[in-house]
C-alpha cells in the first residue's frame, strides 16, 4: 500500500486536498494508480451488465470506477471501487455517501502477494462494517475467477470460475454474470 505521508491520521479534508486519485483507508491516504487493459475492460463489462440490469429491473444504480464512496465506520473511509451497485439516493455531488450493496474490486498487476491480500481483506472488512452486503474480488490476470465475499460469512467466499455464472445475491437480486464475459 503506497501511503501518502502525514504526521497524523488523515481526514476527508486531507483527501479532498490530495491532488491525485486516492482513497482514505483506516486513517491513511492511499494513492490509486491506473490499471491495465484487461482489468479495466473486465470492470467495464461488469458495470455494463449491472447497468442493463438496472434499466430492465430497477432496484439500484450501476456506478463505475472513479466515483468515490464515503463510508461511515468507526473511522470515516473513502473508497473508489472499480464497480459498485448502490441502492440509496444518488445526487449530482462528486461523492456518494453510504456503502454500496455490492463493491467490485478488480485486481491489477500489483494486487498479488501476502501484503496485497492483507490490504484487500482490510478493505473488505471496512466495506462490510459500513453496510455492504457483497464484495467481489475479481482476478482476470492470473486465475480467472470471481470471489464473492458476503457480509454474513466474510471469511468463506463463493468462488466462480470460467464457464460458470456468478451472482451477487442478496446485494443485486436476480442479477447474473457469466464469468467468461470478463475475458471477451
Amino acid at each position: 500500500m503506497n501511503i501518502a505521508p502525514l504526521d497524523r491520521e488523515a481526514t476527508l479534508e486531507d483527501l479532498w486536498e490530495y491532488e491525485a486519485p486516492a482513497e482514505l483507508i483506516d486513517g491513511k491516504i492511499v494513492p490509486v494508480t491506473g490499471t491495465q487493459f484487461g482489468p479495466g475492460n473486465a470492470a467495464f463489462r461488469i458495470r455494463l451488465s449491472l447497468y442493463i440490469h438496472a434499466q430492465s429491473r430497477g432496484g439500484g444504480h450501476a456506478i463505475s470506477e472513479g466515483v468515490r464512496f464515503v463510508l461511515q465506520t468507526p473511522r470515516t473511509q473513502a473508497f473508489l471501487p472499480d464497480v459498485a451497485w448502490f441502492v440509496g439516493e444518488v445526487t449530482d455531488h462528486e461523492v456518494v455517501y453510504g456503502a454500496p450493496a455490492l463493491a467490485v474490486e478488480v485486481r491489477s498487476a500489483g494486487d498479488y502477494g501476502l501484503t496485497a491480500e492483507r490490504e484487500m481483506k482490510l478493505k473488505r472488512s471496512l466495506y462490510f462494517a459500513a453496510g455492504a452486503q457483497v464484495v467481489w474480488d475479481v482476478d482476470v490476470l492470473r486465475e480467472g475467477w470471481i470471489r464473492a465475499y458476503h457480509a454474513h460469512d466474510p471469511e468463506n467466499p463463493v468462488v466462480f470460475h470460467r464457464g460458470e455464472v456468478a451472482d451477487a445475491e442478496p446485494a443485486v437480486p436476480g442479477w447474473r454474470f457469466q464469468v467468461d464475459e470478463l475475458f471477451r
